[in-house]
């Protein structure tokens, strides 16, 4: 229980300082938030847990395939707050878009032979 708590306060200290960060030096924050650091813990953690190197490699390989869908998030959002829509709506919307744009990716990188 204690390992656990361990891992989430860390990786909730992580999200909260980038964005308190953003407060006063957005491209900083930008860069932090830009590292794989969820990533990089989740491998830490899941390295822990199972010592098993070869599922470290396997989610390695999927984040690399499922982070090109994500990319459309980070170009729609920031276009529909410069149009001047609410940012609750255009979070809403570029949510609703990286999804439909994640189940056209799965579907093409199935019959590609992608390892999703």
């Amino acid at each position: 229980m204690l390992y656990i708590s361990i891992k989430i306060i860390l990786t909730a200290l992580i999200v909260v300082g980038v964005s308190e960060l953003a407060k006063r030096y957005t491209t900083f924050a930008a860069l932090l938030a830009a590292l794989p650091l969820t990533s990089i813990l989740a491998m830490i953690w899941l390295y822990i847990d199972t010592k098993d190197s070869e599922r470290i490699a396997d989610l390695s390989v999927g984040i690399f395939w499922l982070v090109l869908p994500t990319l459309c998030f980070f170009l729609i959002l920031p276009w529909l707050l410069k149009l001047q829509i609410n940012f609750w709506v255009s979070m809403l919307i570029s949510c609703i878009i990286m999804i439909l744009f994640y189940s056209a990716y799965a579907v093409l990188g199935k019959k590609m032979g992608l390892p999703l």
